[in-house]
């Protein structure tokens, strides 16, 4: 791309995101914090190394970062009302009957213990127990892309057993305990409440293995793809506590299916695929499935899945869901690498939700924008799903 389309796809992307803001512009009472919450939009997507207060702030033209820091922590704003604002951006461009919901939860890496929720514990992102803290997200895909749309910052009980503690950060004494899952069902509980379009839910094992919550979905009616262990048990004509990987054992070599469940950084993510039907008595239009995914090179190592959906549904349907959970893992990495996700210095409770809602709108603005392109037939040339700057996905 030369210089002209450069400059053609900067103004596009500023225009975009002034197009966004403006609807949320009516949530700040003073023109300070509009004008800075738009300059922390651009600097955000800019091709800054790092995106913290120094950098944003020179990227603004401040002489030094205490109108970003103003904004993040000390100015009245109510992140959630933004996070509404986005969420409705959105759904008007992306919106899709067929959308899926998926739950995940992210870790940053953090020094010290005063930031709200920082303790020593398990971060996906690095796969071990580091000093970090880990949001919990819900992402919203469609065939048109896929962007996150609601967030919650998890606290460990180390917090809000030391309510000191919590009110130096900033959290309230009316925030209690909430478990990841906990924080996951009262996102998609909004989602549904606030009508946001969709069709399936899906999650991984740490959110998938809750019984509770799979059965508040099925009384909802709401159809979903649930990644659980080989330890959870269902209810088949022989037992009410039947082990799942009990299930495929003896089942005959035909039945397995060899499909991709979606690209991968290195190609196709090819396994073996089986289901079995459970719970056979429940209603006419709807059915209940143990789903097994099995490696084509190690066959020893399976994962399962518990599905609801209508009768219909065809095993590829649920591969597609079920490989759709991937989405959300697209979304940190670009979220972090494009938008500054992970580049913040606040301490406060408030200041991470901050933080975190102006990082997700700017991911949702590129996310539309790049709609719009494919939209126009001016991208058939790009990666599926990445955007023009963008690094390639990764294999999650």
């Amino acid at each position: 791309m030369g210089w002209e389309g450069l400059r053609a796809e900067a103004r596009q992307w500023s225009a975009g995101l002034v197009e966004l803001h403006e609807r949320f512009l009516h949530r700040f009472n003073r023109s300070e914090p509009r004008e800075s919450s738009l300059a922390y939009l651009r600097g955000l997507v800019a091709p800054l190394e790092r995106k913290n207060g120094w950098t944003l702030a020179e990227e603004a033209g401040h002489a030094g970062p205490d109108r970003i820091h103003r904004l993040l922590n000390r100015i009245e704003w109510d992140a959630d009302e933004v996070l509404d604002d986005v969420r409705d951006y959105v759904v008007e461009h992306l919106g899709d009957s067929e959308a899926v919901l998926i739950v995940d939860d992210t870790g940053s890496l953090k020094k010290g213990v005063r930031s709200a929720g920082v303790q020593r514990q398990y971060s996906g992102t690095a796969g071990r127990t580091e000093n970090c803290q880990v949001g919990v997200f819900l992402a919203y895909a469609t065939a048109r892309g896929r962007t996150l749309i609601d967030r919650r910052l998890y606290l460990p009980t180390s917090w809000t057993d030391d309510r000191d503690r919590c009110r130096k950060a900033g959290i309230d004494d009316s925030t209690g305990f909430a478990t990841k899952v906990e924080m996951a069902k009262a996102m998609v509980r909004r989602a549904i409440a606030e009508r946001i379009p969709f069709r399936w839910v899906t999650g991984d094992a740490a959110y998938g293995f809750s019984k509770g919550w799979r059965h508040e979905l099925e009384q909802a009616d709401i159809f979903h793809v649930m990644a659980t262990t080989r330890h959870d048990t269902v209810v088949t004509r022989f037992a009410i506590d039947h082990p799942v990987n009990d299930l495929f054992h003896d089942l005959p070599r035909q039945k397995w299916k060899r499909r991709s469940c979606g690209a991968g950084a290195h190609g196709p993510r090819v396994f073996d695929w089986a289901r079995v039907e459970v719970r056979p008595w429940h209603r006419p239009d709807r059915q209940h499935w143990v789903i097994a995914r099995r490696s084509v090179r190690r066959p020893e190592e399976i994962s399962y899945y518990i599905a609801y959906c209508p009768v219909d549904t065809t095993l590829d349907d649920l591969i597609h869901i079920a490989g759709s959970r991937w989405a959300i893992e697209e979304c940190f990495q670009t979220a972090k690498q494009e938008c500054g996700l992970d580049d913040y210095q606040v301490r406060r409770y408030d200041g991470w939700h901050r933080h975190i809602t102006l990082a997700m709108a700017a991911h949702a603005c590129l996310t539309v924008l790049r709609a719009r392109e494919l939209d126009a037939g001016k991208a058939e040339t790009d990666p599926p799903n990445s955007y023009p700057s963008a690094s390639p996905n990764s294999d999650a």
